[in-house]
């Protein structure tokens, strides 16, 4: 088994501003392959995204079956670009059973957190700290045997 702490490839848009207007939402699409021997606390991040951006519920995560034996799960969070806040690996999703691929599952557990800031995810955090915030997912609780792929679909709005 080994520690993986991977950069996913970005497809998609960037975060680049649509034309100047208000609430234009922006896509980030990114991919990352997951190594047949990746052990618990692998890394993989995904993209950064602005402190304040509003997440939208259509963002989702999609797997595939990482694991025959065993039970890894995912966990996704927001951690610190600039040391402005503090890591959060399951603020925005936890215990995602990748023992079986994921057809496609929110990346928000309640709904009544669509259209939250980015910032109020982290643990603890009340105010916005600016700047950026890296997504990251992380194996949890055992290591993957199969490998395989993860991507992450990210909408948000900056107002």
């Amino acid at each position: 088994m080994a520690v993986e702490a991977l950069k996913a490839t970005q497809r998609g848009s960037s975060a680049a501003a649509s034309n100047g207007l208000a609430n234009s939402v922006k896509s980030l699409v990114a991919t990352v392959e997951v190594s047949a021997a990746a052990s618990a606390t692998s890394t993989y991040e995904f993209f950064n995204i602005p402190s304040n951006a509003r997440i939208l519920g259509q963002s989702r995560a999609y797997w595939d079956d990482l694991a025959s034996t065993g039970s890894p799960t995912l966990d996704i969070g927001l951690f610190a670009v600039d040391s402005n806040v503090t890591d959060d690996d399951d603020a925005l999703r936890a215990d995602l059973d990748v023992t079986a691929a994921g057809t496609g599952t929110s990346l928000i557990t309640d709904i009544a957190n669509y259209g939250k800031r980015a910032f109020l995810f982290v643990n603890g955090q009340t105010t916005d700290p600016g700047g950026e915030l890296k997504v990251k997912a992380t194996i949890k609780d055992a290591a993957t045997n199969t490998g395989g792929t993860i991507t992450l679909e990210l909408f948000y709005i900056v107002d």
